[in-house]
């Protein structure tokens, strides 16, 4: 028996769903010996404050951090695929309304996006101090605020989806 289109889609739906969270739980573990955490580096917007954290690791710890840049990159792009599969080839967002449903659908792939930007300034801005250029930290945190924004956004319209249809059914 063979699936049909339907079927298909959504086990592609799922695969990219199951890759992200194997890389994200692949990640938080390499990640969790690093304190202060990655998240408060995300949220930082000047020198001082990006310099505070990256002094307080010790050298094998910043190069943990800088070993997980590659890794991060193939997060980004399977969040954002699941993210937008989820969107347009399944009915978890079938109520939401046109234009709610179009933004939903690209909210997965614009914060892969912002993930993208911030990790090529995390990239550059942790090889070597420079303190001389605060908006690129500014620019940075400002990218790691929106792809959180869009992921807890978009988590917590799934997550309202899949309540109403609860409740329907």
């Amino acid at each position: 028996m063979t699936q049909g289109p339907v079927a298909r889609g959504t086990a592609l739906v799922w695969a990219w769903g199951f890759a992200a969270l194997a890389l994200f739980a692949g990640l938080a573990v390499f990640l969790a010996p690093l304190e202060p955490g990655v998240v408060a580096l995300q949220l930082t917007f000047t020198p001082r404050a990006f310099a505070a954290i990256v002094h307080a690791w010790p050298p094998e710890d910043l190069a943990r951090y800088r070993a997980h840049l590659p890794v991060d990159v193939a997060l980004l792009l399977a969040y954002g695929t699941f993210g937008r599969l989820l969107a347009t080839r399944t009915r978890v967002f079938a109520r939401a309304g046109t234009r709610v449903h179009a933004a939903l659908a690209w909210a997965m792939p614009l914060a892969a996006a912002f993930d993208a930007c911030e990790d090529a300034l995390h990239a550059w801005l942790t090889e070597a101090p420079r303190f001389d250029v605060p908006q690129a930290y500014a620019l940075a945190g400002g990218c790691a605020a929106a792809k959180w924004t869009l992921l807890v956004a978009f988590a917590l319209a799934a997550l309202l989806a899949l309540a109403r249809r609860l409740s329907c059914d």
